[in-house]
């Protein structure tokens, strides 16, 4: 089953991809295990992923953190922190 990942912030430009569909092998149950299998997929990912902590994630819209499991989503968006005040 393929699942949506969206990029947002310098995440989405430094992939040069806005979101992006995968099949996620079995063996990614986190979203932690998500961002490492993502650092596989190539030079950019493995740039952009290189700081796993420093990446936040949203399930169907929730925020997750890195221990949470993934389940079966519709999607999954990935951010750097957000700042503002």
């Amino acid at each position: 089953m393929k699942t949506r990942i969206v990029y947002f912030a310098w995440v989405r430009e430094r992939l040069g991809k806005g979101s992006e569909e995968l099949d996620l092998p079995d063996s990614v149950k986190t979203v932690g295990d998500l961002i490492a299998h993502l650092s596989t997929l190539g030079e950019e990912y493995e740039a952009v992923f290189s700081v796993p902590g420093v990446i936040r994630a949203a399930i169907n819209e929730e925020h997750a953190d890195h221990d949470e499991a993934i389940g079966e989503p519709r999607e999954i968006a990935l951010f750097p922190p957000m700042t503002g005040g």
